[in-house]
């Protein structure tokens, strides 16, 4: 860690890395590079990195999520919600630049323990919260920023972790596996309104799964369980959501990746290329190699419009409403399950505070609604009843009928449901109305949509 420090230029940083450690005509400390640190590897490959090129660290470790292998670093460990603390360690370690790097979840706002900063800066932090993870994401930069530091992204920071296009490891796609990842990007494309999909599933032309907040460890890990062991052709395709704050949330596959995607019976995994971080690069392709998975760096271009949130012109069913605060929810909904039919997927989507908690395609519409729970991240404090379950008409019926889907939804807390495309699948209208009375949730039929 006391290494001498050089002027280093890395590919894609905005400014030469190393010019701002050389140590000043009057003896003045060299800045260093604060990490703030999530679960995983990421951080700690990042710090070796900047290490090796003689740039100093300073990690700090968010308790409960960050790896233990932070200790062989100069490092302090914070909790969640101590925002001052975090803000003192950057500026008396000599921190001008910050990377915020590895897996975190939201926290349980019943459980922070906040300090003074927190308390200061409350109103802005309050508004981090909401929304879907780039808004989230994006804002929490700018606070950063706006208190002085410069947020570097690790492909800034550490380029030679970035994927390459075409072949990466030893094990070449088969054609059809080709087409497979371009459907799931096509998947991701559509997705981008809603901030959702980093990573999809696609075997023989069918998509088999979507990412939510649940990680695409998770996600592969279900389709496992799912397959029992059974093959299947088929790809993992990950890549940022167009527009996602790179800086903060760059998508990352590793060794585990391998593991649970060859678990799941999948072919191979494609990411997009200089947009996605190999972990452990050598032992990620040892492994792959070995486990007969094509790695592969696929180019993707997107459109420049982002497609407006689509608001739902239907109606209420039952004598529960629809209050102020669910409108954004089924905006998001809607718009997601109208870009899912619009290349070819029937699904459900969850959303809780204008965030999507997890997406499906139609018959995973009822297991994703049983596990609605779990996917919460916002703590469990609160009787009230939040978030929305929107479908089109074709997923209901894959899910059980619409009967199921009331029953799994008003146990899993939701507020409500929306069906789009309805046709005979409520009526009569009258016995659907008494279901949801029943189970004090609204439903919204949702014959047509539109942008707001």
């Amino acid at each position: 860690m006391r290494a001498a420090r050089r002027a280093v230029t890395l590919a894609g940083a905005r400014t030469p890395l190393g010019a701002e450690y050389r140590r000043r005509a009057g003896g003045e400390a060299a800045a260093r590079i604060g990490i703030l640190a999530g679960g995983g590897r990421l951080p700690l490959l990042l710090a070796e990195s900047l290490a090796a090129r003689g740039v100093g660290v300073h990690i700090i470790g968010l308790e409960g999520e960050a790896d233990a292998g932070i200790a062989g670093f100069a490092h302090s460990w914070v909790r969640w919600g101590e925002i001052g603390r975090i803000l003192t360690t950057l500026r008396q370690e000599g921190c001008r630049e910050l990377v915020i790097a590895g897996a975190a979840r939201r926290p349980d706002l019943w459980k922070l323990r906040p300090d003074a900063g927190l308390i200061r800066n409350l109103p802005r932090l309050a508004r981090l919260l909401v929304g879907g993870d780039d808004g989230v994401l994006t804002r929490v930069v700018h606070f950063f920023e706006s208190r002085g530091l410069s947020v570097r992204g690790a492909h800034e920071v550490a380029p030679e972790l970035l994927a390459a296009a075409g072949p990466i490891g030893g094990v070449a796609l088969a054609p059809s596996e080709e087409d497979d990842a371009r459907r799931g990007f096509a998947v991701r494309r559509a997705l981008q309104a809603v901030d959702a999909g980093q990573a999809v599933v696609v075997a023989d032309g069918r998509v088999l799964a979507i990412e939510g907040v649940e990680g695409t460890d998770a996600m592969l890990q279900r389709l496992a369980a799912v397959a029992g062991g059974a093959k299947r052709s088929g790809v993992l395709a990950k890549g940022p959501k167009p527009g996602q704050e790179l800086r903060v949330d760059m998508p990352a596959i590793g060794p585990r990746t391998i593991l649970n995607a060859r678990a799941a019976g999948l072919a191979g995994i494609v990411v997009e290329a200089g947009a996605v971080l190999l972990l452990d690069r050598a032992q990620m392709l040892r492994v792959a190699d070995a486990r007969g998975c094509a790695v592969h760096g696929l180019a993707a271009a997107y459109p420049a419009p982002t497609p407006p949130l689509l608001a739902c012109r239907g109606r209420v069913i039952g004598r529960y409403r629809p209050k102020v605060r669910h409108r954004r929810d089924l905006e998001r909904g809607v718009t997601a399950v109208a870009a899912l039919a619009g290349v070819g997927v029937h699904g459900g989507v969850i959303v809780e505070r204008a965030h999507v908690l997890a997406i499906e395609p139609g018959d995973g519409a009822a297991a994703m609604l049983q596990r609605a729970a779990s996917l919460r991240q916002w703590g469990r404090g609160g009787r009230r009843r939040r978030g929305v379950f929107v479908c089109d008409a074709e997923a209901a019926a894959r899910g059980g009928g619409i009967d199921a889907l009331f029953a799994h939804a008003s146990a899993q807390r939701l507020a409500g449901v929306a069906v789009m495309g309805t046709g005979q699948l409520v009526e009569p209208y009258e016995m659907a109305a008494r279901q949801a009375d029943e189970l004090e949730i609204f439903l919204v039929v949702c014959e047509e949509t539109q942008p707001p």
